[in-house]
């Protein structure tokens, strides 16, 4: 034991030095976990239950208190802080086989059973009592039965939930589930040896109470539940119902005699009548002339033909009942209903003010003399032979929960806490809870310096070998991050010169404006012939002669230019007559007021999703989101100063006048770094925008591994986007559904593949898990507002989960064991992924019309969830 504690014991101390000063993001626990795997190998590489394996930390932390301490004793009995800080005392009293009996026992971890208990005070009282209590208070009984109290309770005060049994029919342990509520202050005055004889009469006068509250909900179901055959109702509807059918119009015919005087006697329609019969049933029969020569089919009218007679009620009623009958019933049923209305409330409330009376009957001064407060609460989340551990820790100081998860820790709340730990929501709950005393202060307090009296914090707190210790190994972190540094700058460098070696220069295409943004640019004058661009400008100028009210993009499938340009030269022919009187300045400022016009009636539709006109114009994409107007004045004014603007004599000069204004802003009138990042956004916008489409495609294709990357990236860039403004990105929650739907039904084929058995394609499905699903969980879970996305992360859990405990070979079972803790991980710590996928180069006509084709495909087949 010396050679394995004692160094277990010094790797604990470094390991916890290291936490508290560490400049490290976390602290590496491989030399403790070490010793603790040697020790855990007789047991057939095995998993450990887990309060197993904290009983035996527990007590080889005390074997090591104690060879310290009695290797340091001076006469003196040593004394151990691990059974100090975390042993108590409890005395057993009790009758077996008619015998009393009074042993004190010593207690560590004070386990407790959770099913078929709500909350902690009841699984409390059901450890402390066993068997027959009353027999304990009687002289001359042979029942068995114990009661226990504590005597002494420890300064940290550890419970262990037993959440798994063992399921005798399948032959394998199985995890409870069951919701238990905790407090986060729990008084234990009621269980202490001192208190046994209050307790005792409280106990007694609950258990009457409760034999009281069972006869009082017995009597109110029989109010709610009324009748004698299989279907029972409220008998304050029954009486209602009765009261509303006697109160109805009676009526004197039988409801099946009125409609047979209407209906034919062999219950069908002859197929033809006759001109004679016609005119036997007269006008009134059917709305036909009845001097018609003419032998007409009847036409079969089931809905008017087997039309309800309008003076037959809706509802049954009474045939017969005077107005003495009809006012004594209903004075009888009005106090009926009022009596039964009384009864049911009274019985309400009295059980509601036992309830109530239960609940405070340990709230009196002398029961709140114990208080110990929670500390912290270890949860696991899986099934029995397989999870993921985290612990919440409350930090008395900042009075705040904080969430421990492996290299994570981050704050968190006491609702986050209850969902995860109370179980009966997901897979999640907590096994074991530790509370201290609230009155010990010397267990949360801070440390002073005996000689300043200054509050000692950080590496002041720790021992002077342990601060060495922390300080060496930063020092060794300082050294790491040098040369990580160094090697970083070097590849820098030699980055740096491969880009100086002169390369053969690739063939240059058309002159572009300097800086101008893909998207802004046009055909180079080169790509349009002279004959083309004469016949783009009779086109425009006979779509304005033709309509005048008509968009730039009505013909768009007429001339192939760009959105933009389409609207520049459309503006150019509305301004002519300007031009022609005034010149080419005042024909550009009619042009340009025209486009800017047009541009915010756009920026201010509500279009259909297919039609989303910020992907044909950035101006438009920059006024809904309330861009500058110097940077939108200046993104028009690069537009009308395109080079390609040159289509005839009239776009050539309002083209020149755009190009002097251009020249004339100063540099300090735009600020051309806010105006990068304004573009900068929109090219993120349509890159977003081309990720969301092509991942759609692949959905729908069913190629859902392609899909994923797109849909991931979509997310990732348009939640970027949006973080700025709500007209930024595209509908978060569309991209969340499809990138949702990929990782359902990839999961569903990878577990499909598990199942064939085969060795190929169950590597392949655990590919799929290992590369694809479980690098997208953290993505799913890191927003907790998303209850569809961690739902479908359960739904993902579940499906493996279920293969616990079933029959399958050897080799499958190692596979699915060292798989689960991957995938029950909780972590939200985002990995990193490959790179995003290449993106094919797509004009602003192809992007806006498979973008149109994709959304308007969604919405003939709209898919769950949406």
């Amino acid at each position: 034991q010396e050679h394995r504690n004692l160094p277990f014991m010094r790797e604990l101390r470094y390991l916890f030095a290291l936490l508290v000063g560490s400049k490290r993001k976390y602290v590496d626990p491989s030399r403790a976990v070490e010793i603790l795997k040697d020790a855990f190998k007789s047991n057939d590489s095995q998993q450990q239950d887990v309060s197993e394996f904290t009983h035996k930390l527990l007590d080889w932390l005390e074997d090591a208190f104690q060879i310290k301490a009695e290797e340091e004793r001076d006469g003196e009995k040593p004394k151990n802080p691990m059974v100090e800080l975390f042993y108590g005392r409890f005395l057993a009293v009790g009758v077996l086989e008619g015998k009393k009996f009074e042993n004190t026992e010593m207690f560590g971890q004070y386990p407790l059973q959770v099913n078929g208990f709500k909350d902690l005070h009841e699984c409390l009282e059901a450890a402390m009592i066993e068997g027959e209590i009353e027999s304990l208070h009687s002289e001359n009984s042979a029942k068995s039965g114990q009661e226990h109290w504590f005597t002494e309770l420890p300064p940290v005060l550890t419970f262990e939930l037993s959440r798994f049994e063992f399921n005798q029919a399948l032959g394998r342990p199985e995890k409870i589930h069951n919701k238990l509520e905790f407090p986060p202050i729990l008084y234990l005055d009621r269980y202490m040896h001192k208190n046994r004889e209050i307790t005792r009469i409280k106990r007694d006068e609950i258990k009457r109470l409760k034999e009281y509250l069972t006869v009082l909900q017995q009597r109110l179901e029989r109010y709610l539940s009324y009748g004698s055959g299989p279907k029972r109702f409220p008998l304050v509807d029954v009486l209602q119902y009765a009261l509303e059918f006697a109160s109805s119009k009676p009526v004197c015919t039988s409801p099946v005699d009125d409609l047979g005087a209407s209906a034919p006697a062999s219950g069908t329609l002859p197929a033809q009548t006759s001109p004679s019969t016609i005119e036997q049933q007269g006008p009134s029969s059917l709305d036909v002339p009845s001097t018609s020569p003419v032998q007409r089919s009847v036409i079969h009218k089931p809905f008017t033909q087997s039309r309800i007679p309008p003076d037959l009620p809706m509802h049954p009623a009474p045939r017969h009942i005077t107005e003495e009958e009809l006012s004594v019933l209903e004075g009888c049923l009005h106090r009926w209903r009022t009596e039964v209305e009384n009864d049911t409330r009274d019985l309400r409330e009295s059980i509601s003010r036992i309830h109530r009376t239960i609940e405070l009957m340990y709230s009196d001064k002398t029961m709140v003399q114990v208080p110990y407060r929670l500390h912290a609460v270890l949860v696991h989340e899986g099934q029995a032979n397989a999870g993921h551990y985290w612990a919440y820790i409350y930090d008395h100081h900042q009075n705040r929960w904080m969430k421990y998860n492996d290299i994570s820790v981050t704050k968190s709340t006491w609702e986050e806490l209850e969902r995860d730990s109370f179980g009966g929501y997901r897979n999640a709950s907590a096994y074991c809870l530790m509370y201290i005393n609230d009155k010990e202060q010397y267990l949360i307090q801070e440390e002073f310096n005996k000689e300043t009296g200054q509050i000692l914090v950080g590496m002041d707190t720790l021992p002077s070998d342990l601060r060495d210790y922390v300080k060496e190994d930063n020092k060794r972190f300082e050294k790491e991050l040098e040369e990580w540094d160094a090697e970083l700058a070097q590849k820098a460098q030699q980055e740096k010169l491969l880009s100086q070696i002169p390369r053969a220069p690739a063939p240059s295409p058309a002159p572009v404006q300097a800086g101008e943004p893909e998207y802004l640019e046009q055909p180079s004058r080169t790509d349009l012939s002279k004959h083309l661009k004469e016949d783009s400008v009779q086109a425009i100028n006979k779509a304005l002669a033709e309509q005048e009210d008509r968009g730039p993009e009505a013909i768009m499938d007429t001339v192939m230019l760009t959105p933009n340009m389409q609207g520049i030269i459309m503006a150019i022919g509305k301004a002519r007559n300007v031009y022609d009187r005034c010149g080419p300045e005042a024909g550009f400022f009619k042009a340009i007021k025209l486009e800017y016009t047009r541009l915010l009636k756009l920026a201010q539709e509500d279009p259909p999703p297919e039609c989303d006109y910020r992907l044909r114009h950035a101006i438009v994409y920059f006024i809904q989101n309330q861009a500058p107007k110097k940077i939108i004045e200046r993104t028009l004014l690069e537009q009308f100063g395109d080079h390609n603007l040159s289509f005839d004599e009239r776009c050539r000069n309002i083209m020149k006048v755009a190009q002097a204004k251009l020249e004339m802003i100063k540099p300090d009138e735009v600020n051309m770094e806010e105006y990068e990042r304004w573009h900068q956004d929109y090219r993120n916008f349509r890159e977003t925008t081309m990720f969301l489409m092509v991942g759609l495609e692949f959905f729908q294709k069913k190629s859902y591994m392609e899909a994923l990357l797109y849909l991931i990236y979509a997310y990732q860039n348009n939640k970027e986007l949006l973080s700025k403004g709500p007209y930024r990105g595209h509908d978060e929650e569309l991209i969340s559904h499809y990138r949702r739907e990929c990782l359902l039904k990839l999961n569903e084929h990878a577990a499909a593949l598990f199942e064939s058995g085969d060795d190929q394609e169950v590597n392949n499905g655990l590919i799929i898990m290992n590369e694809l699903i479980v690098p997208c969980l953290p993505l799913l879970l890191v927003d907790e507002m998303e209850e569809k996305d961690i739902v479908a992360v359960e739904d993902m859990r579940n499906r493996w989960c279920s293969y616990l405990g079933q029959e399958m070979e050897p080799n499958l079972q190692e596979k699915l064991t060292d798989f689960l803790p991957k995938l029950l991980d909780c972590s939200t710590e985002i990995k990193g992924f490959s790179d995003p996928p290449k993106l094919p180069s797509y004009s602003t006509h192809e992007l806006c019309e498979r973008y149109a084709r994709i959304m308007l495909s969604l919405s003939r087949t709209p898919a769950d969830g949406r």
